[in-house]
């Protein structure tokens, strides 16, 4: 694989991605290599949400190409995602004005609730938007939609999947794979997250933990923000399953939408 490097380094392409990322080896020192990264990955270098971004160069196909540090490690299992260094993590994420300041000068995307909307009726199968429930809750989702103010929106990560996590072997998390990162509500991400790993009788004390290290608190309106989000989120990977055809997992989906509707009452 010819990425315009150095006599000296061999490159291998990372199983499993897209065909962007690579790992470069080069003696004893190994890279992280990958084809047109964001700029914004620079402010997640310097906010150390990532591995440390080494260079960036400009190649002859015109591809930009960014080198970071190689970090051995694993993804986090699914039931650690309840641990307190990722609600840690994702605070500063949240809560860093140079994410922020960095990804709309990089033309980041706002995410409404409303487009949200739009994004799971967008090409949603027949079977799926004639369903009772997933019609009714997608119903009522657009008859509550929460406000909030776009000055408040905060760099989200937008995929909060647990392989997106990086557990080095010194014990350091990073949160990786930024492509789906976006200008929103922190409730999207928080409601992503929760929804997925948290059991719902456990939510409130995850948000305990998430503002534990701040002088905030979870407001009654963050929590019905979180309410309507999650609802949101779950008809999102509904459609996605079924799109995969991975009809079991969307079953269960479904299931817990049910369950966390029955749970809500001010939906």
């Amino acid at each position: 694989m010819n990425l315009d490097l150095e006599n000296g380094w061999h490159v291998l392409p990372i199983d499993g991605d897209t065909g962007t990322a690579y790992m470069g080896i080069n003696n004893n020192e190994k890279l992280f290599l990958k084809r047109n990264t964001s700029p914004f990955l620079a402010a997640l270098s310097i906010e150390e949400i990532t591995p440390r971004l080494v260079w960036t160069k400009r190649m002859t196909s015109g591809d930009t190409l960014t080198a970071q540090e190689w970090m051995d490690g694993r993804c986090l299992k699914r039931k650690e995602m309840t641990s307190e260094s990722v609600s840690a993590l994702l605070y500063r994420v949240h809560h860093s004005q140079l994410l922020r300041r960095m990804l709309r000068q990089v033309g980041g995307s706002v995410l409404t609730p409303r487009e949200l909307l739009n994004q799971y009726f967008r090409g949603l199968p027949a079977d799926l938007r004639h369903n009772p429930l997933l019609k009714n809750v997608a119903n009522r989702l657009r008859t509550t939609q929460p406000y909030f103010e776009r000055s408040n929106y905060e760099v989200c990560h937008g995929d909060l999947n647990h392989k997106n996590w990086l557990l080095s072997e010194e014990n350091r998390l990073y949160l990786v794979d930024w492509e789906s990162a976006i200008i929103a509500d922190p409730a999207y991400d928080l409601s992503m997250l929760i929804c997925q790993y948290v059991p719902r009788q456990d939510w409130e004390k995850w948000l305990v933990r998430y503002y534990q290290n701040s002088q905030e608190v979870a407001t009654d309106d963050l929590r019905m923000r979180i309410n309507w989000y999650s609802l949101s989120c779950l008809l999102l990977l509904i459609k996605e399953k079924h799109q995969r055809g991975r009809f079991h997992e969307m079953n269960q989906d479904i299931i817990k939408l049910s369950e966390v509707l029955e749970q809500q009452q001010y939906i």
